[in-house]
């Protein structure tokens, strides 16, 4: 059983007279750098010049600077861009400024396990990364939870690496929940992993074909909308709270049935066959080389495919019934960008 780490076992007196500099300020950079001025520590935010969230980041009481200044005067800091745009930043206003004693941090471990960065050895390389986006990770510190997260040493020229990663843990909130120790190979790849055959490519391409199929059928897309998508927290937050068993538990009896005798004729063989498939793509580097060439060719792919899923009808549905609840919280993503 992997070692659980609470609050009893992280110390905040660690980045007490250190300063902390978060490079981005988009979902789980605003989190960090939130979380962590509320618990006390000194964050500054590094951004590019230019950047949309400058006034964002002045309005909730930070100190802005550009990035390179930010790493001189930081003794910790952490990179918040995503995965693509990190090593060009990296090269340009990191590695420069860069000095020993200081600790690198990354919320994921994709450029350091993929080598697209390579720190210099004489600064700490951690990771603290949550499981959850960074709206979640700030809401739940706000109300005095925690989202657990996976801390990870890399590199740690000082000795302090780990006692970094697990205060910074605590201040983010997340020693409230719990934080497990991993390896950046092993987060990243599972990560990767279950974004894409699970959490995110998998649910989305089961709720469209499941919806597609009842419309194909004759049925009102409505109904196929609240059947295949609506319902589909309900059932997930049931799993969140006991489990798939405890899931099961709070279902129909003819619910249970259908789910234990047709769920595994739907993922079936064929379905791990293919997630197998998947994984050997992530651990051999494929699939970090392939997005790299789609973000170097302008993401020119990529951004078709997801106008295409925009414009499904699934979207339209969801959209109009949706506006019919307005206890729901509503999020506005039409031509949103994250911001850095």
């Amino acid at each position: 059983m992997a070692k659980v780490y609470t609050d009893n076992d992280a110390d905040l007196g660690v980045l007490q007279n250190k300063t902390l500099a978060v490079l981005g300020f988009g979902s789980q950079g605003h989190a960090h750098a939130l979380n962590l001025k509320d618990s006390g520590c000194r964050v500054i935010i590094g951004l590019y010049e230019g950047s949309k969230s400058i006034p964002v980041a002045q309005e909730k009481g930070f100190e802005v600077v550009r990035t390179a200044e930010a790493v001189r005067r930081a003794d910790v800091i952490m990179v918040a861009l995503p995965d693509t745009k990190q090593p060009a930043a990296y090269e340009k206003d990191i590695a420069p400024n860069l000095s020993a004693g200081k600790t690198l941090l990354f919320s994921h471990g994709f450029s350091i396990h993929f080598k697209t960065i390579v720190p210099p050895k004489n600064v700490n390389v951690i990771m603290v990364a949550p499981k959850g986006p960074g709206h979640i990770v700030r809401r739940q510190y706000t109300e005095g939870k925690g989202v657990p997260s996976l801390i990870a040493v890399y590199q740690n020229p000082g000795k302090d690496a780990k006692a970094i990663a697990l205060a910074w843990a605590k201040g983010i909130g997340a020693t409230r929940a719990g934080v497990l120790q991993t390896s950046f190979k092993e987060e990243t790849e599972t990560d990767l992993f279950g974004e894409q055959t699970v959490l995110c490519g998998g649910l989305s391409a089961l709720v469209q074909a499941g919806y597609e199929t009842l419309v194909e059928a004759g049925y009102q897309p409505e109904m196929a909308y609240f059947e295949c998508l609506h319902e589909l927290k309900l059932i997930a937050d049931l799993m969140n709270e006991a489990g798939i068993s405890g899931m099961r538990f709070s279902v129909s009896e003819t619910a249970k049935w259908g789910d234990v005798s047709v769920g595994p004729k739907i993922i079936d063989a064929s379905v791990k066959k293919r997630m197998k498939a998947a994984l050997t793509d992530i651990q051999s580097g494929k699939f970090a080389k392939g997005w790299i060439a789609e973000y170097k060719g302008g993401y020119k792919k990529y951004n078709a495919l997801l106008k295409q899923g925009e414009k499904h009808s699934i979207e339209k549905v969801g959209e109009r019934l949706r506006g019919l609840m307005p206890w729901m919280k509503k999020r506005q993503i039409k031509g949103a960008q994250a911001a850095y």
